[in-house]
């Protein structure tokens, strides 16, 4: 059984385009990166898609097939997997293309997926095959002076290497754009974005299940909600550019007495932001749910009636975006790609980095002008379903890729 698994994977069809992804991870690892090849591969037919990544995980499969990409993963299965890469990645492969020499298709391409460990074994394969074309993707959440001087330096080193190599450039912002062109990039750069499954946020078609108001009410006991207490919610991971703590000194400044603040997400910095919620005596204010799966965050932002995440950086933000397409209006500050789809007090309002007080100014806005915010709910799911659904983000990909000959 597992040889014909294997046999059945490394079989390349004619007539299709080969493209190798390398990804330093893949499902069931998940980001943001990682949601958006599996999006995009899932509504192309027309092409075989092999991705190269790290194990990460020994109970992970070395091969298997996740939806439309042949996945082989490099490694032991250890944190350590992702510094194979490069070299073993590389061999991976060169494996592939020769076994596509032998098959009727299309030119092979190869995508590299952020400037990340897995794009590197792009760039060794790009020195050594210097013919193929290499499309390369940023979706870099980090700050810019992190990506300069990130590990010594060695983050903008690859940056610079790589978009040297790169025959085409795509990003999800227009800030990536010209970050990509900072670095040296001379070629035109694709700002295709991240999308949203629209379906899955919808959250009207969440309340119109059967028992709409019990689902609504069993979340809100869930977590010991009263039904008249305003809710804000946050997703996002508990790191020091996404600003959170900077939402939480905002608490004790908010108009409204009766509220609670969900904070969908983990990280290092949890502990401390923990600490600072008690002792702001705010522990019966934040409810700490830790990292809750992607499929269950509808039923939060069913329940909520603001998203802030104050963000110090900011590649694009797919969470503001679901929040968007749920119905519920986002806070947000004018950095990185934020601005893309955010218009203040059109598809939401802008606040301060850093300031906790022009923070909770907004949220008290939002929490007590409903005209404003019907307006605002109406023009976000608008802009959401003709810009950030997948089918056409998956066109313009398609499209991206067909140039790669």
């Amino acid at each position: 059984m597992k040889k014909s698994t294997e046999n059945k994977m490394s079989y390349i069809s004619g007539g299709v385009q080969p493209i190798i992804i390398f990804s330093t991870a893949y499902l069931p690892l998940q980001g943001g990166a990682e949601l958006a090849v599996k999006e995009i591969t899932s509504r192309i037919t027309d092409c075989e898609f092999f991705l190269i990544c790290a194990r990460l995980d020994k109970a992970l499969e070395k091969k298997e097939k996740i939806g439309n990409v042949n996945v082989h993963r490099i490694g032991f299965g250890g944190k350590f997997d992702k510094l194979l890469l490069p070299f073993f990645g590389f061999l991976k492969a060169r494996r592939i293309y020769n076994l596509s020499l032998t098959s009727n298709h299309q030119p092979l391409a190869i995508w590299g997926i952020m400037a990340s460990w897995g794009s590197l074994a792009a760039l060794v394969f790009k020195l050594f095959y210097p013919r193929v074309q290499f499309l390369l993707t940023l979706q870099e959440g980090d700050a810019e002076s992190y990506i300069k001087k990130g590990r010594f330096g060695l983050i903008g080193w690859s940056w610079k290497m790589l978009l040297r190599k790169a025959d085409r450039v795509q990003v999800i912002s227009k800030y990536l754009a010209d970050m990509a062109r900072g670095y040296g990039y001379a070629g035109n750069v694709d700002v295709v974005p991240n999308g949203v499954d629209l379906v899955k946020f919808q959250i009207s078609n969440f309340k119109s299940q059967i028992n709409p108001k019990l689902q609504i009410t069993n979340t809100k006991n869930e977590l010991k909600i009263g039904n008249s207490e305003k809710i804000i919610i946050t997703v996002s991971r508990l790191v020091e550019k996404n600003g959170i703590g900077d939402l939480i000194e905002a608490l004790p400044q908010l108009s409204v007495i009766s509220y609670r603040l969900l904070v969908l997400g983990a990280g290092p910095l949890e502990k401390g932001m923990k600490d600072r919620v008690k002792g702001l005596g705010l522990e019966n204010k934040v409810i700490f749910l830790g990292d809750i799966p992607n499929e269950d965050v509808p039923r939060y932002l069913a329940v909520s009636d603001v998203f802030c995440r104050p963000s110090r950086s900011e590649g694009l933000g797919t969470a503001f975006l679901e929040a968007m397409a749920a119905g519920v209006p986002v806070v947000a500050t004018p950095v990185g790609g934020i601005p893309d789809f955010l218009i203040d007090y059109e598809t939401g309002l802008f606040c301060e980095p850093g300031n906790s007080a022009n923070i909770a100014e907004k949220i008290n806005i939002l929490l007590s002008d409903e005209n404003l915010r019907q307006e605002i709910i109406f023009n976000d799911r608008k802009l959401v379903g003709e810009k950030y659904n997948w089918d056409k983000i998956a066109r313009d990909m398609r499209d991206i890729f067909s140039t790669l000959d």
